[in-house]
């Protein structure tokens, strides 16, 4: 798991909701049960202050940092697809981009994440619009058309048009297998495991599980095989991240209230 990677998931699971700041001590305590190290999480946030997601802030507790507008936008539009169940509603209206020239990797990454997979060089598709999708292609320079489209009777079907933009046999394999991987680490986790494995093992699912994000465009049950895996691996998921939250949350309050008790309690020296 890399640092960069792993400090986008405690900002977004555990720190968004407690005000999206914490001491650089804070951040260092609580990615240490998942194998990072102190300098590797420095230089993480480093990166990330860079590149705009995070602001060096003072806090009572010490120096540390804040996450910007852009990451608390990123981070609350993330969270909103990692707990779902799915989504089942479609208009039948599929949106269309037309290139006129063809994307780099990370253009096309972000694109993926926004839902769309690509029919050809040019032509890009996804279930329901982004908004950010034009932003995207906008940055990059390349000149493209948008439309809404419906797929026309007969053959070949809407579903075998999304069969084409995605690769479905792959990611349902990605779906059992994140099961079959997780189901040891979570289930591991019983009533006499203390806070910190509960966390540590917590964190490991919603890390494997926000893969997902720039792989699965979420399409309706329509558009998707019979018996898609993707819907028990959401059960899953829902089910053990919910069991696992309670302690995990404990061990995060534990961390926080423990370096601001130290700090406090340096300052009065």
């Amino acid at each position: 798991m890399q640092a960069r990677s792993a400090l986008f998931d405690l900002y977004g699971d555990y720190l968004r909701p407690r005000g999206g700041r914490a001491p650089v001590a804070a951040l260092v305590r609580l990615l240490a049960p998942i194998g990072i190290t102190p300098p590797a999480v420095r230089t993480a946030v480093s990166r990330m202050v860079r590149q705009g997601w995070l602001r060096p802030t003072r806090l009572v507790s010490g120096p540390g940092y804040l996450l910007t507008p852009k990451a608390a936008r990123r981070l609350d539009e993330a969270a909103a697809r990692i707990y779902r169940t799915g989504r089942s509603s479609w208009d039948g209206r599929f949106d269309l981009i037309l290139l006129t020239g063809a994307l780099g990797k990370r253009e096309a990454t972000r694109l993926a994440f926004l839902g769309y997979g690509a029919l050809g060089e040019h032509t890009w598709v996804a279930p329901r619009p982004a908004d950010e999708a034009d932003a995207v292609l906008q940055e990059v320079g390349v000149a493209y058309e948008r439309f809404s489209a419906t797929h026309a009777a007969g053959s070949p079907t809407a579903a075998d048009v999304a069969g084409r933009a995605w690769d479905l046999g792959a990611l349902a394999r990605s779906y059992e297998d994140f099961v079959a991987a997780l189901r040891p680490v979570v289930t591991s986790v019983n009533a006499r495991s203390s806070d910190e494995e509960a966390y540590a093992a917590r964190f490991h699912l919603v890390h494997t599980w926000r893969s997902f994000l720039f792989r699965d465009p979420q399409l309706p049950p329509s558009l998707l095989p019979p018996r898609w895996p993707g819907a028990s691996a959401a059960s899953f998921f829902d089910r053990h991240a919910a069991r696992l939250r309670p302690a995990a949350d404990r061990h995060v309050e534990c961390c926080l209230q423990s370096i601001a008790r130290a700090r406090m309690g340096f300052s009065e020296l």
